[in-house]
């Protein structure tokens, strides 16, 4: 499949490593696509970037993707020289056996989540629930070596590469990397607004929405659409349809609530106009855990109506993730007529 959008520069963005806090080599792609698409850029203490797009009132919206992956901070070294971490981010710790991460110490190290064979396992290792806290990673060097080149605050991320499959994208952090992407790419298409656009690239979204909670009140916008990945549990192991939430390939999907946010009904029903009048496809989104940056803007700031857009995405929180490229391409057309669209003048009051 040849992908309408650019392929490149999301594969480049997930492939980028950064942790929460530390979104420094992702800041770095933002900033230089806001370069040649905003009027003006911005980083704030928490790292945050906003690329800002004049419009002709000074009505404003601010959209939101979070630039952060899930990762690990170094918490001890071993005297044999294996590494501790603990996690930056919710981890299912099933998942973490036998993945190669890096290591970023005093220089970039490969290192390896060992798994023990299977036929030395006691019946009680083989019963014991995997968890963080019991990970250890081996550097392939001995502990001199180790200890100097990584220490306690050092960062780890999984390794992963982003690669077509069939008419999908797999790699590690599309969570929300994928988002980072339809955002930049919208920002690419909106000509002459009439409204203000403050694109906005948030940081430590995985730790407690730490970035776009700031981020609301320093931009304090009269609008707010966030953009995050959701569940699509459309694979064999689910049983219930219900549980499914979205599936790939229906087209981008419409949040209406999840666990940190109820959106607001008209904000959301015009998203649904817009996606119907430019014959977008698009699913509605129900999803009972989770929360996303869409909550960031509801705070003690004032009440604000908001909404989310959010990309259909199998294996949340793996180094396999996975989404359709019809429903990136969706989300990318969605955004950018529903900004498009916007007046200021739209009632979202209620």
């Amino acid at each position: 499949m040849s992908f309408d959008f650019d392929f490149d520069l999301l594969r480049e963005l997930t492939e980028a490593r950064g942790v929460p806090g530390y979104e420094d080599d992702v800041r770095d792609i933002v900033r230089r696509e806001f370069a040649d698409t905003a009027d003006r850029v911005r980083t704030d203490a928490m790292g945050n970037v906003v690329g800002t797009v004049e419009g002709d009132s000074d009505y404003s919206v601010a959209v939101a993707a979070h630039m952060d992956e899930i990762g690990f901070m170094i918490r001890h070294v071993t005297d044999e020289g294996f590494v501790q971490v603990d996690p930056l981010g919710g981890f299912d710790a099933r998942v973490l056996r036998a993945q190669r991460v890096t290591v970023h110490g005093e220089e970039d190290l490969t290192g390896v989540i060992g798994s023990v064979p299977p036929h030395t396992l006691t019946d009680e290792q083989k019963e014991a629930a995997d968890e963080v806290k019991d990970v250890f990673i081996d550097l392939g060097r001995d502990p001199e070596a180790v200890e100097e080149l990584v220490g306690v605050g050092d960062l780890v991320t999984l390794d992963q590469t982003t690669t077509r499959m069939g008419d999908r994208v797999t790699g590690k952090a599309l969570d929300d990397r994928v988002c980072v992407f339809a955002m930049l790419s919208a920002a690419r298409r909106i000509d002459d607004p009439d409204v203000t656009i403050h694109f906005a690239a948030t940081v430590q979204e995985e730790v407690g929405l730490r970035g776009a909670s700031a981020l609301g009140v320093d931009i304090d916008p009269d609008l707010a659409v966030a953009l995050d990945v959701t569940v699509a549990n459309d694979v064999p192991q689910i049983g219930d349809p219900a549980d499914a939430v979205t599936e790939l390939g229906e087209g981008t999907a419409i949040k209406l609530k999840d666990s940190s946010v109820i959106t607001s009904p008209k904000v959301h029903g015009r998203l649904t106009d817009v996606a119907e009048a430019e014959d977008i496809a698009h699913q509605h989104e129900v999803l009972p855990a989770g929360g996303t940056d869409t909550a960031g803007f509801q705070n003690t700031a004032g009440a604000k109506p908001v909404g989310a857009i959010s990309i259909p995405t199998r294996y949340l929180h793996t180094v396999t993730e996975t989404a359709d490229g019809d429903d990136i391409e969706a989300t990318i057309d969605l955004l950018t007529a529903f900004l498009d669209s916007e007046t200021g003048e739209h009632d979202y009051t209620l």
